[in-house]
């Protein structure tokens, strides 16, 4: 079972993993979006990021891994 959040504590959320992830120190989400007509489980996604210093190889690998780490664990309220 997931938990919900709304849109500003799941970019946090993402935020802060992208930036732990090695090579993405500088990278920052800039937000999530609803994914529509999905319900339940993954209903979110991470559709923009500010790279900074990091290396697109490297964001991309990282978004995708928390995206589905998180994803897991979390759930976009509608609120």
């Amino acid at each position: 079972m997931s938990d919900g959040k709304n849109a500003d504590e799941l970019t946090q959320l993402a935020d802060e993993a992208l930036r732990g992830e090695p090579g993405c120190e500088t990278a920052r989400v800039a937000g999530v979006s609803a994914l529509p007509h999905v319900q339940i489980g993954r209903n979110w996604e991470i559709p923009n990021v500010v790279l900074g210093d990091s290396l697109i190889s490297d964001v991309d690998r990282a978004v995708m891994s928390v995206h589905r780490r998180l994803g897991r664990k979390f759930h976009l309220r509608g609120d």
